[in-house]
């Protein structure tokens, strides 16, 4: 373990790569002692600069929810990242690519939450009793660490690689559409360019959105009523270069689109 002294550090360098748009050296690379613990509590110094200079928490996002990325970084759970208000973006509103290191984009059923959720024993039931509304969702990723060469403790210190996301405007009330079976279509530049459905989010994305509530709760944090929840990506992750245009089509559940200047 870490000690306070150089989680500081170690988030003053990914506040400054954030700052700079240069990543730096992968934490793991420099101190293979980092664990799990150091990670959370580096992610949260860096959160809470950002809510001391007037940014708000809008949600969180659940990252490493595929059985294949578990396997490839070792571990047996997902983790998780803050959404903030002032990473939303905007379907009618290109991004500047160069606001970014190296984005990625991925498409996400998104929950909206119309109540709060338990804490260290939420259940599925309780998320979909409380969810009001899913969403289609593309998350905007990036990575502060040099050409996304990451280790577990490197994401979850980089706010599980979170740079932005965007809602498309269609809502359906979960009765009404099988959370565990919508289909999902990428396109870049008219192109088809990733398939994906929503089960390849631990087989149910309500799983990973009951895991992220009592996971939370440990750091004495609790999912609350309008928070949104991006429970994990349909599909693989996909490079976004200047000029690309994305629309992600969901069975049943509309669309959404994400345009790079």
């Amino acid at each position: 373990m870490l000690s306070d002294v150089v989680r500081i550090e170690l988030a003053d360098e990914l506040q400054g790569a954030e700052r700079d748009r240069v990543g730096i050296d992968p934490l793991i690379a420099r101190h293979p002692d980092i664990d799990v613990v150091d990670a959370y509590e580096i992610q949260l110094i860096n959160i809470r600069r950002k809510l001391h200079a007037g940014a708000k928490v809008v949600g969180h996002k659940v990252g490493l929810s595929s059985l294949a990325m578990q396997q490839m970084m070792g571990v047996d759970e997902p983790d998780y990242g803050h959404l903030l208000a002032d990473m939303e973006v905007f379907e009618d509103v290109p991004v500047e690519t160069s606001r970014y290191l190296i984005p990625r984009v991925e498409v996400e059923v998104g929950f909206i939450l119309g109540a709060d959720l338990p804490g260290a024993d939420c259940t599925e039931a309780d998320v979909l009793a409380a969810t009001v509304a899913y969403a289609p969702s593309i998350e905007l990723i990036d990575s502060r660490i040099k050409d996304w060469k990451i280790g577990l403790a490197d994401t979850i210190s980089d706010n599980a690689s979170s740079a932005g996301f965007v809602l498309g405007a269609a809502r359906v009330a979960p009765e009404d559409l099988d959370i565990k079976a919508i289909d999902a279509v990428l396109t870049r530049n008219g192109e088809v360019i990733a398939e994906g459905r929503s089960d390849a989010v631990l087989g149910d994305p309500v799983i990973a959105v009951a895991w992220l509530a009592r996971k939370v709760a440990s750091f004495g944090v609790r999912l609350k009523a309008g928070d949104i929840v991006l429970p994990g990506s349909c599909t693989r992750a996909i490079d976004a270069r200047v000029g690309d245009s994305f629309h992600a089509e969901f069975a049943g559940l509309g669309s959404v689109r994400l345009q790079f200047n």
